[in-house]
């Protein structure tokens, strides 16, 4: 997809404070760190647009960017480990669970799975919840320059037995850095909206 604009709209503590104008909205969701704010200034072109950060936890709110005005990314709060109180990671999981149940707008979501790491117990809970929910979604396996072809190939094999409990689901790689992955990333953001 040719971006010809992408901006920082706003952050917003609930889903109805966000934008009503009814364009589709695109997701994106995974545990903290696992590079979700990479991932779209990778896809969008821009190396600042979405604020990154080595600490865990960087993205509290619900993060907005209107893209080409015919569309927005959706950057969730991260969940699992950040080093806040357990109250505020809890209510950034109680945001982002109300904007997926309750935005009419959302179309899909892409969820970010760290590919040097097996799958948490939360990551199997989300994948088990949207499966649930039939919310379409994109598992991808994000930081692929990190690791060997072989060390990448054998962890997506491996990530891919743990995640065959919750159903028959394929795993993208990609790394922002290099862009391998975004192409495909894009077919699908493309065919939900």
């Amino acid at each position: 997809m040719k971006i010809l604009s992408a901006e920082f709209i706003l952050s917003a503590a609930r889903h109805d404070e966000l934008p009503r104008d009814r364009l589709p909205e695109v997701a994106f969701a995974g545990r903290s760190n696992v590079g979700k704010s990479s991932l779209l200034n990778a896809l969008l072109h821009r190396k600042h647009l979405a604020k990154t950060s080595s600490t865990p936890g960087k993205t509290r709110l619900l993060n907005c960017y209107r893209i080409n005005e015919a569309f927005y990314f959706i950057d969730l709060p991260g969940y699992g480990y950040a080093r806040v109180p357990v109250s505020e990671r809890q209510a950034w999981g109680e945001m982002a669970e109300s904007y997926i149940t309750g935005r009419p707008t959302l179309r899909g979501i892409v969820h970010l799975l760290d590919v040097r790491h097996n799958p948490t117990s939360q990551d199997m809970e989300m994948v088990t919840w949207l499966l649930g929910l039939q919310v379409p979604f994109l598992l991808v396996a994000t930081k692929s320059d990190k690791l060997s072809s072989s060390q990448l190939g054998r962890q997506l094999r491996e990530t891919h037995a743990n995640l065959a409990a919750t159903g028959d689901l394929s795993i993208l790689s990609c790394s922002a850095r290099t862009g391998a992955g975004l192409p495909e990333i894009w077919r699908w953001i493309e065919n939900i909206i």
